[in-house]
């Protein structure tokens, strides 16, 4: 792991990515930090840092489209898939030097609140506890654009298929308020989710037995749970998808100031099961 680590932490730095990544970022940050704090007076530095959320919908798929799909590309996944070494560590070591690159801004930003503080009044607790969930929502979205990379050679449909992904993540609470709230529409919704499920489970396990078997057990119990009790699931199916919005967590922290921790171990719950799932793709690729 930590030769693929120092690899790949040198080729961001020897080439424009990781520049290009820390350099625009910071610049973002800091061009809503004068605006938000410094001109307008806002004491929460966490304000700033929201308005900068929609630009990781940019950043990410660049820093994450090479991560895999140019070692597939260039058939140097061969090397790795037919090589002794863990699939886990060659994973980590390309996630962990791409939170190396995204750690240099964050970094830069925590000098923010100190100046507030030279300033005037500061909030370093909210402001800091912010910065943690800020980093770790960065990393969750670069833990998705290193699966989507994973699952493809090109480098072009590794960026749009994490934008996509990203824009869809950005909307989630407005796409929820679209969703059924009848008890008729919210089975309908459980079902769809559990095809789309099985779809995924059938390509990261190349096993169409298991998903199909997953999918008529599944659609079975939620079936039977309808027929016994329908009432339950008038809005059960908004409620569920509800309890995954990533800015819902975020926002605990920045604009509620509150340490939310449920939804820290959310975060750190996706980024495990983003990474478990690349380690599965490969796994999958090896035995092939």
């Amino acid at each position: 792991m930590t030769a693929i680590y120092k690899r790949e932490l040198r080729a961001y730095f020897n080439s424009m990515t990781g520049w290009i990544f820390i350099a625009a970022l910071s610049v973002f940050i800091g061009i809503y930090f004068t605006a938000y704090n410094l001109l307008s007076g806002y004491t929460y530095f966490s304000y700033a840092l929201s308005a900068t959320l929609v630009v990781f919908m940019a950043l990410v798929p660049v820093l994450t489209m090479r991560s895999l799909a140019e070692e597939r590309h260039s058939k140097t996944d061969q090397l790795l898939l037919t090589s002794p070494a863990s699939l886990t560590g060659v994973v980590l070591g390309k996630y962990f030097a791409m939170l190396t690159v995204l750690a240099v801004p964050v970094l830069l930003a925590c000098l923010c609140p100190l100046i507030i503080r030279m300033n005037g009044t500061a909030h370093f607790k909210a402001d800091y506890a912010t910065l943690l969930i800020y980093f770790l929502l960065a990393a969750v979205e670069i833990a998705i654009g290193m699966l989507i990379s994973a699952l493809t050679e090109s480098q072009v449909i590794a960026a749009v298929g994490t934008f996509c992904l990203l824009l869809v993540l950005y909307l989630w609470n407005g796409l929820i308020s679209l969703l059924p709230t009848s008890a008729a529409g919210s089975l309908a919704g459980l079902l769809v989710v559990l095809v789309l499920v099985c779809l995924l489970l059938s390509a990261l396990s190349g096993s169409w037995k298991l998903s199909g078997g997953v999918l008529v057990l599944g659609a079975a119990a939620i079936i039977a749970l309808y027929s016994r009790d329908s009432g339950t699931f008038a809005n059960l199916l908004p409620n569920a998808l509800g309890n995954f919005s990533l800015l819902d967590a975020f926002n605990s922290f920045a604009s509620d100031h509150v340490f939310d921790i449920p939804g820290l171990l959310l975060y750190l719950s996706l980024i495990a099961l983003l990474v478990f799932l690349t380690v599965q793709v490969l796994q999958k690729r090896r035995w092939n």
